[in-house]
């Protein structure tokens, strides 16, 4: 599952209506309806506001509210965006300003797709990975060689630089054998596992 890094917000005209999309990162039901009446504030006298969301680990909760559009022209075609990108903890608001055109059962579904995809794309999403975490102890003349051999495979969580320099490290891929060379010149110690975000298109 993918989870949305921050608020992101994007807009289309279709046929003179204005949809404006909302993502918003949620953890619980409250998040929810403070993100909703936040929208109603931020953007007043809209025709509506219809939402989708999705909860859980594997995306288990899920709901939709079409706000007086037709039943499932608007809140579902939505949902439907969320679910299609294995989205989760996450809630989507789109606001419509009518326009004066009628667009039709068909014509709404695809407006307000395209709305929810338009604003999935202008967003970014991490995955959370639990990986194995090393503190590495190791004499100065080797911060070099050590930086090197570790290069991209890596994240560092601290640096620590007293009589000895202490690297406490997650590996990208849990592979301890980038060390092999050097591993009777460092002292290695095994911590307790760590999430990580990685960031995912």
């Amino acid at each position: 599952m993918k989870y949305l890094k921050e608020y992101v917000e994007s807009k289309i005209i279709i046929k003179k209506s204005e949809f404006i999309g909302i993502l918003v990162p949620i953890q619980k039901d409250e998040d929810i309806d403070n993100a909703i009446s936040t929208a109603k504030k931020k953007y007043p006298k809209a025709t509506h506001y219809v939402t989708a969301w999705v909860r859980g680990e594997q995306g288990q909760y899920a709901s939709s509210n079409d706000d007086g559009e037709p039943t499932r022209t608007a809140g579902y075609p939505a949902l439907e965006v969320l679910m299609h990108h294995n989205l989760t903890d996450v809630l989507i608001i789109i606001i419509r300003y009518f326009g004066g055109i009628k667009l039709g059962a068909g014509g709404l579904i695809r407006a307000y797709s395209s709305s929810a995809a338009e604003t999935v794309k202008a967003a970014t999403f991490y995955k959370k990975v639990m990986a194995e975490k090393y503190l590495i102890t190791f004499p100065y003349n080797l911060i070099d060689t050590i930086e090197h051999l570790l290069a991209d495979n890596v994240d560092y969580i601290n640096k620590e630089y007293t009589d000895v320099v202490k690297y406490e490290i997650v590996f990208l891929k849990n592979d301890l054998t980038l060390l092999d060379d050097i591993m009777h010149q460092i002292e290695i110690e095994k911590l307790p596992a760590e999430e990580l975000h990685i960031e995912v298109k």
